[in-house]
Order: C-alpha cells, then structure tokens, then sequence
C-alpha cells in the first residue's frame, strides 16, 4: 500500500470498527488523527503507537467540532490527506414503539457530521488530491423492520456519498463501505432490552452466508484499500458491501 506518511482523521475511533480501521491505517504506516467522545481508550492508542496518533476527545455533533478536528490534523501532521466518517449512532424500535427524537440524534451523527466534517476539510482534501469514505451500513440498502429510522439515515448517508463524489471530482474522491453484522461494543447501545439484542443477533447471524460475525479489521482493510491511490485512484461514488455475503 502506498499510506505511509498520510494523514487521515478517522471519527469513532477508540473502538468497535473505528478502533480497527484505525489500526489498519497505523499498520499501513499512516499518521492518525483518532477522533472519540472518551478519552481513555484514545489514550491506549497514543500509548500504542506514538507520534502517529494525535487523540481528540470530542463529540463530532458539537458546533464547531469538526473545525478543530481539522485543526488538529493539520496542526499535528502539517497535512490531511484523508477523511474516515466512521462514527455511528444506532438505535432500534418499530415505528409505534420508538422515540422520534431519535432519528434526529441518528442524522446528525450519521449524516450531517459527515458532510461537516468533508467540507471543513475541503482545501486540505484538494490541495493532495485526497479522498473520504464514509461507513455506512447494509442498512441503507435493505429492509430493516424494527430498524427503520437507523436504516434512514444510512441510506442518506449512502446518497451522501454519491451526491459528493460526483460533486468534488476529480480533485476529491468519496466512497463508502458497508458493513455487514460486525462485532462491536454498539450491540450493548441499541435501546433493545438483553433478550432482544441477543434474538437480533441470531437472526443476523442466520441471514450471513459466511456464519460469522465480521471484525473491525475486516473492514479497516477495505477502508485502507479505498484510500489508496494506487489501489483506488479511480474509484470515486463507489458503496462497497463488506458483509460477509449478506446482500448477495
């Protein structure tokens, strides 16, 4: 791969998918500016790996947030190369049971953070001819019920990613992955009791060809092939399924 010495904010950081898409990059030998709202596992990252992770502890909805993310890429690296819109909100209920204040906290995390965070770093992605990929999910292109207003925002994120890439090429390229069921701490978030977690990931299981679970690094790899320019650099609008065979 060609990342070494590429600077890349990824949001969502600290675990779950975040934390190995994360590390695919530092691997790879990209600089990292780790992006979470709890300090403590950003800090296991800067202890991990140095000089290459510059931490910011902050909420991606905050006014201004996505300014002084940029900020500190710039500032810690003297470039950015690259953006990683990872960080996700995911709660479930069918339509009669749901609070409707939640698909608004969704959106905002989901799809408004991430078009922020692209056009705060506009002149930076430019200037290198660099690119974004945002993670979606599976969501956005199947049917999801009891998951509707997650799946929502999803799919505009995915109408996000195409809208954009168009919009900013050739200098800027945009593409997303979405995942599949993926192993991570946001299973324990959902606002679904223990019982009905744990159905849901049976189900999901079942409905996944490869009968397991994806991991973070599952998907950090295709992250870090997407931003590539060797690999990618003629890859722009694309949604790349990484879900075990979950939409075939």
């Amino acid at each position: 791969m060609t990342l070494a010495g590429k600077s890349v904010v990824v949001t969502g950081a600290a675990t779950g998918i975040g934390r190995g898409i994360t590390e695919c990059l530092l691997k790879a030998g990209a600089c990292v500016t780790a992006v979470g709202r709890r300090e403590e596992p950003l800090r296991d990252l800067v202890d991990r790996y140095g000089d290459a992770v510059v931490a910011v502890a902050q909420d991606i909805c905050v006014p201004g947030a996505a300014e002084q993310v940029v900020a500190a890429a710039t500032g810690g690296f003297g470039s950015l190369d690259a953006v990683v819109n990872n960080a996700g909100l995911a709660r479930f209920g069918r339509l009669d049971a749901i609070d409707p204040a939640l698909f608004d906290e969704m959106f905002a995390v989901n799809v408004r953070a991430p078009a922020e965070l692209i056009r705060c770093a506009l002149p930076q992605l430019r200037a290198c001819r660099g690119s974004a990929v945002n993670v979606s999910s599976v969501g956005g292109v199947l049917s999801m019920p009891g998951r509707a207003f997650y799946g929502a925002t999803k799919a505009a994120l995915n109408s996000l990613t195409r809208s954009l890439a168009r919009e900013l090429a050739p200098d800027v390229r945009v593409n997303a992955v979405m995942p599949g069921p993926v192993d991570t701490p946001m299973w324990d978030e959902t606002g679904l009791d223990g019982a009905g977690t744990q159905q849901m990931r049976v189900d999901l299981l079942a409905s996944t060809p490869m009968g397991r679970f994806g991991e973070g690094a599952d998907i950090g790899r295709w992250v870090c092939t997407l931003l590539d320019p060797e690999l990618s650099g003629w890859v722009t609008g694309a949604l790349i399924p990484v879900d075990g065979g979950r939409t075939a």
